[in-house]
């Protein structure tokens, strides 16, 4: 059986200083990582809150997911797929079902579509000129309401491997955002001719 919240907390805290502070993790130390150990440290363990902080859109009426469910750059019946604008790295997309579900309550019939959409959705961002690789990241402690980041990492920056990509990201400025906008349409009409849907009128804003 799991640790008990107050438990963790005490297994936890027994590895830190007196001011609550874990050692660096170890991913500080890679070559890969954006930040050098020297002056780094880490914030004070808190303990437990509970009961947790509702997530937003725990309830459907106040989901903003759901009021948005026909904007995106490409759609089907049950899925919609939106550019995240603002990032750093050549192009971030996020896969959102259309009506209100979590990954725990997802229908097996949408479940089994959810793998065959996120592989498609890997293999078209693969295929972009000067990507490397597609990161698909799923947390789910911002929002109730199921959403899947596809991150596309670029060609030759080593230094962007792996799981500190999403830092990198925040890190770097900017993108030119009509570059990542041609992308996102090619990404999507790649997945109409493989999987079906449609695209927006323009991208980001509601099919017409």
């Amino acid at each position: 059986m799991p640790l008990r919240p107050d438990e963790f907390y005490d297994h936890a805290r027994a590895a830190a200083d007196e001011e609550s502070r874990l050692p660096l993790a170890r991913m500080t130390g890679w070559e890969i990582s954006p930040f050098e150990p020297n002056g780094l440290r880490v914030a004070p363990l808190r303990p437990p809150v509970l009961p947790e902080p509702e997530r937003h859109g725990e309830d459907p009426a106040d989901c903003d997911v759901c009021r948005a469910r026909d904007e995106g750059v490409w759609f089907n019946e049950r899925w919609r797929l939106s550019r995240i604008k603002g990032v750093g790295v050549p192009l971030v997309l996020m896969l959102h079902c259309r009506d209100h579900h979590d990954m725990a309550d997802l229908p097996d019939e949408m479940a089994a579509e959810l793998g065959v959409l996120t592989t498609h959705l890997v293999r078209h961002i693969q295929a972009l000129p000067h990507i490397s690789r597609a990161h698909v990241y799923r947390i789910g402690d911002g929002a109730a309401h199921l959403h899947i980041w596809f991150f596309a990492r670029p060609e030759g920056q080593t230094q962007l491997f792996g799981s500190w990509l999403p830092v990198w990201d925040d890190l770097l400025p900017e993108y030119p955002a009509e570059v990542a906008d041609a992308d996102a349409a090619i990404v999507a009409d790649a997945l109409i001719a493989s999987h079906g849907g449609r695209r927006s009128a323009t991208a980001d804003q509601p099919p017409a």
